[in-house]
């Protein structure tokens, strides 16, 4: 696409990090080179989302390819230039970088005959509204269903989904989104009902344990942004030193915690 591109791609060694920081630095080099430019090409880092592969990438290959027709860039996706769709018909010369097998097995075992199923796939696709599976990945981080994205977190993020990790800062997407309301009701039951730390102390774990966005945790209690960041600041600066605020808040955590599990 103009801004950005759209990748499939197999980890068998589970390198992406390593594989995106190699292209994106390759690329960045040739362009700044053939331009006579300097500096970043790419703004940020790259998302990336799982997929449970056999149910869902057929899904996910239409859309990328429909990226230029919703865009506008062209009326059909096999006239965009920098498609692979040409491979999937195979009208273009094989590239050894693309591999189409894995999708097309998916339409048909014989070759022809999955080509001709696929293209017809996307093309009635043309038009039509992106599937809010497609959406719901791009918030989530995962596309499956819900038993795969239930063995991912228990399998391989148990260990890793309630921490911040800057490598993957998708696994925070994975993380249950708290009850606010339960966060201010324990606080009030551990803190006491009157006691004048209650609501920062809700405020800064509400925040500090969640994904949620400033807007939802400012929304529910009734605050500005700025109100939260401020609450957040102010009360880390009043446990610093104070055991028995530490204290209050991990026993806080960790009711809620038991609460929400058992809730599950």
């Amino acid at each position: 696409m103009p801004n950005h591109y759209h990748l499939i791609i197999e980890t068998p060694l589970g390198n992406l990090s390593s594989m995106m920081h190699f292209l994106n630095t390759m690329y960045t080099v040739y362009f700044n080179t053939k331009h006579k430019r300097c500096g970043h090409l790419f703004q940020g880092r790259y998302k990336s989302i799982l997929i449970q592969a056999e149910g869902y990438a057929k899904e996910l290959s239409k859309y990328i390819h429909l990226n230029p027709v919703r865009a506008e860039i062209a009326n059909l996706p096999e006239q965009y230039l920098w498609s692979s769709f040409a491979q999937y018909c195979g009208t273009a010369r094989h590239e050894k970088y693309i591999e189409t097998a894995f999708i097309l097995s998916l339409f048909d075992k014989h070759p022809e005959e999955a080509r001709q199923e696929y293209v017809a796939f996307v093309i009635r696709g043309i038009g039509q509204e992106v599937p809010a599976l497609i959406k719901d990945s791009m918030r989530k981080g995962i596309l499956g269903n819900e038993e795969f994205i239930a063995r991912i977190k228990k399998e391989f993020l148990e260990d890793k989904v309630g921490r911040e990790d800057r490598e993957r800062p998708q696994l925070r997407k994975l993380r249950t989104k708290p009850d606010l309301p339960l966060i201010l009701s324990v606080s009030k039951k551990v803190l006491g009902e009157k006691n004048r730390f209650v609501r920062p102390i809700a405020i800064f774990i509400s925040h500090k344990s969640s994904s949620l966005k400033l807007e939802e945790i400012a929304n529910f209690f009734s605050l500005s942004v700025s109100g939260i960041s401020s609450a957040c600041h102010r009360i880390q600066a009043t446990i610093s030193g104070n055991t028995a605020l530490v204290n209050a808040i991990e026993e806080i955590e960790r009711e809620v915690k038991a609460r929400e599990d058992r809730a599950v």
